[in-house]
């Protein structure tokens, strides 16, 4: 398979992971007032389940990285908890089409005419990040990534950013200082809310077993009937492999409202090699 093959194939299955607006890590002229823990948490718990049964979404993504920087267009059907399928277009012309669901990656090669069935552990083995269909979904809909309401979460105290995270301050230190193995599942994630408290506008996630940092800012989003969806994403993936940056601009959100999960294997197509 060739660079553009590969390049559109990680597209396919991973386009929703990732404007030149101003950053979450940017400074902000005036210190937030101090928040309790506990508020802040119950944001957290409250956005992290507000999903719809049907989602369907046209974005205009522009991709860059170490070797290449290309603009193309993605249509996204997505049926909860159930199936995500993604069509993408270069200069209008159909190129991939892909239903990832729980456990299975189906890809479609339209230009050079052949196939990919995988395991959803596809994507880890590609492109060294490890995310599950859940994980795929919250990124699709701006939603905290891998929160868990069982868990305890902390907050760092930063004057100009409500931030929490799935590890103290000092503990998130003591592994980068000593550099310690870290554990496959050890992830660290922090998680930054928006200036009023009620939203999610960034995060940062990080890998020390595999020196992968993933970080997402919600640079704008939109109200459609009750759900506040993203409109403008940037995505930052840095790990030893490579360097990734996407902004994503979604157009055209649509909720609940059923459309068909379309992908088939044109006879003659063959695996993709």
């Amino acid at each position: 398979m060739n660079h553009y093959i590969k390049y559109f194939t990680f597209l396919g299955t991973m386009v929703l992971l990732f404007s030149c607006a101003k950053q979450m890590t940017d400074v902000q002229l005036e210190k937030l007032p101090r928040k309790k823990t506990q508020e802040l948490i119950s944001t957290m718990d409250s956005i992290s389940h507000i999903k719809p049964t049907f989602f369907y979404t046209k974005i205009a993504t522009e991709f860059s990285d170490t070797n290449r920087n290309i603009s193309f267009k993605t249509s996204i059907r997505m049926v909860k908890d159930s199936a995500i399928n993604t069509l993408i277009t270069y200069a209008k012309i159909p190129i991939i089409n892909s239903i990832i669901t729980a456990d299975t990656v189906k890809i479609v090669n339209k230009r050079d005419k052949c196939y990919i069935i995988q395991s959803l552990g596809y994507i880890k083995e590609n492109f060294g990040i490890d995310f599950n269909y859940r994980n795929l979904e919250e990124l699709i809909l701006g939603m905290p990534l891998d929160y868990d309401t069982t868990q305890k979460y902390f907050q760092i105290h930063d004057p100009y950013n409500y931030v929490i995270s799935s590890h103290k301050k000092r503990e998130m230190k003591r592994l980068d200082r000593n550099g310690r193995q870290i554990e496959r599942d050890d992830i660290l994630v922090k998680y930054f809310l928006t200036d009023d408290a009620t939203n999610l506008k960034g995060m940062i996630i990080e890998s020390p077993s595999d020196s992968t940092t993933i970080q997402v800012d919600y640079l704008s989003r939109e109200f459609v009937q009750g759900y506040n969806l993203p409109k403008d994403v940037f995505i930052k993936i840095t790990s030893p492999r490579n360097k990734m940056r996407i902004t994503l601009s979604y157009d055209k959100a649509e909720i609940d409202q059923p459309q068909p999960l379309f992908l088939v294997i044109p006879e003659g197509y063959e695996e993709c090699k």
